[in-house]
């Protein structure tokens, strides 16, 4: 009977992410998900720090950077300082889901990753970048982790275009981190939302290689950092580093 259980399990996790695959369900849980986070937004009290940053680069080029698990309230903060811009997303179905709705948010999106069509996604966002009407929105830790650790690929945005990078984050009272590799940040309604824009870190076109590091490591300091100690407000949980999804096969 364990035997019997466990396979029905397997199979029936198997059908949901065939079903997930197809477009029309996407929509409609990118719909569903859309209404249901402006519903968390709206009846949540709200303090976001830098929205004149935000407001600032909303249409103008620059590089948002927030970590994968910290998106959910992020998405009405864009649409209601109507920022226009492209979001960089996993083109397998995971990030496609995640891509229409954000669409439905104002955004469109680039599909890639570092390890999935990077050169491709490099010059479409140079591209967007070099138009001078849009921003471009990045996880650099993402899709598949480590977890707060800042993959270079903002730093050649940044680097190739003169658009500063600008990290992102945001907490709230009650929260619900979810057991997987990006410790994925639920809110519930009628929260507390804390959030910030940070200052603006250019990247000079002259800067060699080499100093990549250096200017890698800062970055992913500094979201550590704005990330903990919007948590510490409510909890004294660490969303772990180094997290990634084979820790939680």
């Amino acid at each position: 009977m364990i035997i019997l259980g466990k396979y029905l399990r397997k199979q029936i996790r198997r059908f949901f992410r065939i079903l997930y695959g197809w477009g029309v369900i996407q929509w409609f849980l990118a719909l569903i998900y859309y209404v249901l986070i402006w519903f968390v937004y709206f009846t949540s009290e709200k303090n976001i720090k830098g929205l004149n940053v935000l407001k600032k680069y909303a249409r103008k080029p620059a590089i948002f950077v927030f970590w994968h698990g910290r998106t959910m309230m992020l998405s009405p903060v864009i649409a209601l300082n109507r920022v226009r811009g492209y979001a960089i997303a996993d083109s397998r179905k995971d990030g496609r889901a995640i891509a229409k709705m954000e669409k439905l948010f104002g955004l469109r999106t680039i599909y890639g990753s570092s390890s999935h069509g990077g050169v491709s996604v490099l010059k479409k966002g140079v591209n967007v970048l070099r138009n001078g009407n849009f921003c471009l929105a990045l996880s650099p830790d993402g899709p598949n982790g480590p977890s707060m650790r800042f993959h270079d690929g903002a730093l050649y945005f940044a680097k190739m275009t003169g658009a500063p990078i600008i990290p992102v984050c945001y907490s709230c009272s009650r929260p619900w981190f979810l057991n997987r590799w990006d410790r994925y940040l639920l809110t519930h309604p009628f929260s507390k939302i804390v959030g910030e824009v940070g200052k603006p870190i250019f990247i000079d076109k002259k800067t060699p290689i080499e100093d990549f590091e250096k200017i890698r490591k800062n970055l992913e300091d500094i979201m550590v950092k704005q990330a903990y100690n919007l948590d510490k407000k409510f909890t004294d949980f660490k969303v772990e580093q180094d997290l990634t999804p084979k820790d939680f096969d």
